[in-house]
């Protein structure tokens, strides 16, 4: 059977998403994952990033609230925040009002906010911004996500395709690397087929002589599907088909459950989106942004209770931040630099970088003080361990998160 012949009938048959098997990704099933937790627990001390995307552009500013800015609220009649509304943080900076759990993280020191995250010559596009954001490339364009090329790093073994997972149909292509690529885990009832289809399709991952490089590489994708089809079905029964707390929760949940369970996998990708608030911002933005709030500081309660607390770390972050001043829509349109959350026992709260100034603009956007890619390089190091020039083709400064 020719490579094209071999995706279509994956594709027809329904078991993984076209965006995961362009990127060589295999789908998991519960039993794959708790198969893998006996088999070949992830040992302690081995750190875990969990890298949560906001998609749609989240406005940084009425996030992390510059409310005693006086810039800010003329320039935001009817959509600024006062004082007396925002959760404190110091440095004249409060949190939206709705994220509570959030600001219990940031007074117990486990939160860090980096502030003024951005790129040079930033895009206001979504997709081009959210790709250079995934493969860590804003001038080169790249067929690989940075954690992708960390993933093409590590021993070729049966556990390289459960060592990045991404919640959800589809593969992020950030996990997607230029030799293999992380595992999606579908969020419901996903089965592989039994009886003749699949023992059909588990012959399909049977690896041959006469297959060309693309077919092997397909070939394995077929593979993978069975060795992370395993071992997730007992690890957690009672989270199929719930929904309790929202997406991003049940997500997270999930994620917490493979890591008390030591599955090995040290990547998990999760996300939030609705983000892209043209209109009507203040009600949709409080919305999400208590949904992110309670989910994240439930997630981080969990884990803290258990035996893996110092051993996680969360990353959240949006492809762009937002103008300073609202439309005519009572919405803010597509802007540049902003906040990125991140949070873990073992993470020295507090601010990191500069806030950026509200007058002093390029050509009406915010200002970057800090470039994304060193909080990439940050948590590579001191989370994953692993060499930052090599995921992300060159030397960032790292930043004092931990």
């Amino acid at each position: 059977m020719d490579t094209v012949t071999r995706r279509k009938f994956l594709l027809a048959s329904g078991v993984v998403g076209a965006g995961a098997l362009a990127a060589g990704a295999g789908a998991l099933t519960w039993s794959d994952l708790h198969h893998a937790a006996q088999s070949a627990p992830l040992q302690p001390g081995q750190g875990i990033l969990v890298l949560l995307t906001l998609y749609g552009g989240n406005d940084g500013l009425n996030t992390v609230i510059p409310a005693a800015d006086p810039v800010y609220q003329s320039g935001r009649p009817g959509l600024a925040y006062s004082e007396s509304e925002v959760l404190d943080l110091g440095d004249g900076l409060g949190l939206n009002p709705a994220m509570q759990g959030m600001h219990q993280l940031w007074q117990d020191r486990k939160l860090a906010i980096v502030r003024g995250v951005g790129y040079p010559s930033p895009n206001h596009s979504h997709f081009v911004s959210m790709d250079i954001w995934q493969t860590a490339s804003p001038s080169d364009p790249q067929n690989s996500g940075w954690l992708g090329r960390w993933l093409d790093a590590q021993p070729d073994d049966d556990l390289r395709a459960l060592r990045a997972v991404s919640l959800g149909g589809t593969l992020p292509p950030l996990l997607a690397g230029t030799e293999t690529a992380g595992s999606s885990l579908p969020l419901g009832q996903f089965r592989l087929p039994k009886g003749e289809s699949g023992t059909a399709l588990r012959a399909l991952g049977d690896p041959s002589s006469q297959d060309c490089p693309y077919a092997a590489y397909s070939a394995r994708d077929t593979g993978d599907l069975f060795t992370v089809a395993a071992a997730f079905e007992p690890v957690l029964p009672a989270q199929k088909g719930s929904d309790k707390g929202g997406a991003l929760a049940q997500q997270l949940d999930i994620v917490a459950s493979c890591i008390e369970s030591s599955v090995p996998t040290q990547v998990y990708a999760v996300s939030l989106g609705g983000f892209d608030t043209h209109s009507a911002e203040k009600g949709t933005q409080s919305t999400l942004l208590g949904e992110l709030s309670s989910a994240v500081s439930g997630f981080q309660q969990r884990i803290s209770a258990g035996k893996r607390a110092g051993d996680v770390v969360l990353v959240a972050y949006t492809e762009f931040g937002r103008r300073v001043a609202a439309n005519a829509n009572e919405g803010t349109d597509h802007g540049t630099a902003g906040p990125v959350f991140v949070l873990g026992d073992s993470v020295a709260g507090g601010f990191v970088g500069e806030q950026p100034s509200l007058t002093d603009l390029d050509q009406g956007d915010l200002k970057f003080s800090t470039d994304f890619r060193s909080v990439y390089a940050t948590v590579l190091a001191d989370v994953l361990r692993a060499d930052p020039g090599r995921a992300l083709g060159g030397s960032f400064p790292l930043l004092p998160l931990r």
